[in-house]
């Protein structure tokens, strides 16, 4: 691998709604205005050479990926480490609730319920980037959640991991190259290792 795209899922009807969802068994379409994102993704990497492209088990990412590369044949490749967080009992309700609670709770909490702290969810993600690092293709697009798109970004500018981070862009690209995930990864996997926030 030598080249990353990097994109959020276009707008989903629970994301519209400010519904927290980190159950991928759970159906989430996209909203109109969400499938114009994705198709506007297309236009924007419809000159990139792409020999993989990478989703999470969720169906918005997923359809994200399809209508962003319709008419193309692009191998894929579900990486469930990739996954949202899970909410624990936060599922279902509001987005809003989730955060008021992430704000005040330390990196090794877990949210009530069958929850994932951020401190676990950072080294799934260290998991999920490692694996498609070691994939034998050149260059792939990677659509998934703001969140793990989110603590990359973050960690290239060495800034580590916060209770409440700024949202990503829906189906924006961001086009990255290898060393550069390989060193944000190197970044959180040292502080998941040692969770706390600055």
């Amino acid at each position: 691998m030598q080249r990353l795209i990097l994109a959020r899922h276009g707008e989903s009807d629970l994301s519209a709604r400010g519904i927290a969802n980190g159950d991928p068994a759970r159906a989430c379409v996209l909203t109109e205005a969400g499938q114009d994102q994705a198709r506007r993704l297309g236009d924007l990497v419809a000159d990139e050479p792409l020999d993989l492209c990478v989703t999470s088990a969720f169906s918005r990412t997923q359809e994200t990926a399809d209508l962003a590369l319709a008419g193309r044949d692009v191998p894929r490749l579900v990486v469930p480490e990739l996954n949202d967080i899970r909410f624990g009992d936060f599922e279902s309700g509001a987005f809003d609730d989730y955060r008021a609670w992430a704000r005040s709770a330390s990196p090794t909490d877990l949210p009530p319920g069958d929850g994932e702290s951020r401190a676990a969810c950072v080294g799934r993600y260290v998991r999920g980037f490692r694996t498609v690092l070691a994939r034998p293709e050149r260059s792939a697009l990677v659509v998934v959640h703001g969140l793990p798109i989110r603590y990359v970004l973050n960690a290239l500018e060495s800034r580590p991991p916060q209770p409440i981070l700024d949202q990503v862009a829906y189906a924006e690209p961001f086009r990255l190259s290898v060393d550069d995930v390989a060193t944000a990864v190197d970044r959180l996997e040292e502080w998941a290792a040692t969770p706390a926030w600055a």
